[in-house]
């Protein structure tokens, strides 16, 4: 039976992400949302049966079918990794047990958690791709994905008779990640980072509370060194190039999401 709801879940995030293909290089290109999908190459609108997520990429062999030129990995990558992620976000959040056991009590917060953690995924995965291609990380989408999520965590809050002091945490979190960043931007005077990072350590405070917004910061910052050090020991970057610090964010952010409580626990226990 629960094979059904997680097929589905894993079939949600292979729509959407093929959808934030979509949306990534619009937003790069600055094309309208407006109107039916075309080859970035030859611009020759893309049937219905060649826009299956993953399916049509393998079948024609990652070209386009009328000027045959590569499709890239991204759309394939991007659509396996939205539904995994979805997946690995439904299982958390209604686990093997909920569909044997019919007094299992299925409660309103639950569903609107699992609208926050898919909403959470699409804004990262489109942070991660953008901020790795284009060093860019857009206010258009992390202001308003901002309001959504606070807004999400504010209603499960309520729905779970915790509203109080849950909502002065939740603010909190918001502050501290935004201005752990806006402390950088300021001594820096804007060498270390951009201001897109500060509007993104706001988002990640509002999506994840505290103290989850520090264990996805200290994660990002680790990954990031540890990334960067590989890449200068192997001559592909120096010391104080440019690091696209929104695509560690963005990792960081969906495994503290998932996994931040055994994260902080693992830490704690080495002392």
């Amino acid at each position: 039976m629960e094979i059904i709801f997680y097929v589905f879940a894993s079939g949600m995030g292979l729509i959407i992400g093929s959808f934030l293909n979509c949306l990534i290089w619009r937003l790069h290109t600055g094309e309208s949302l407006n109107g039916r999908s075309h080859c970035p190459k030859c611009g020759r609108q893309i049937n219905w049966y060649d826009n299956i997520p993953v399916l049509s990429f393998l079948l024609l062999r990652g070209r386009c079918r009328y000027c045959r030129k590569k499709i890239s990995w991204q759309y394939p990558i991007v659509e396996l990794t939205t539904g995994l992620l979805f997946l690995i976000a439904f299982a958390r959040i209604f686990p093997k047990e909920a569909f044997l056991s019919p007094a299992y009590p299925f409660r309103p917060a639950d569903f609107l958690a699992l609208f926050r953690d898919w909403f959470l995924i699409a804004v990262m995965v489109i942070v991660f791709i953008y901020d790795l291609r284009w060093y860019l990380i857009l206010d258009v989408i992390t202001l308003p994905a901002a309001a959504v999520l606070f807004l999400t965590n504010l209603g499960i809050m309520v729905l779970e008779g915790r509203a109080w002091p849950g909502l002065a945490y939740l603010l909190l979190s918001g502050i501290i990640g935004g201005s752990f960043f806006l402390l950088q931007f300021l001594i820096s005077r804007g060498r270390w980072i951009g201001g897109g990072d500060i509007r993104l350590g706001f988002l990640m405070g509002l999506a994840l509370g505290w103290p989850q917004v520090l264990t996805a910061i200290f994660l990002a910052y680790f990954l990031g060194s540890i990334v960067g050090l590989g890449l200068i020991a192997s001559g592909k970057k120096e010391w104080g190039s440019k690091v696209p610090l929104g695509t560690f964010l963005s990792v960081a952010t969906l495994a503290a999401l998932f996994w931040g409580e055994q994260i902080l626990n693992w830490y704690l226990n080495l002392f």
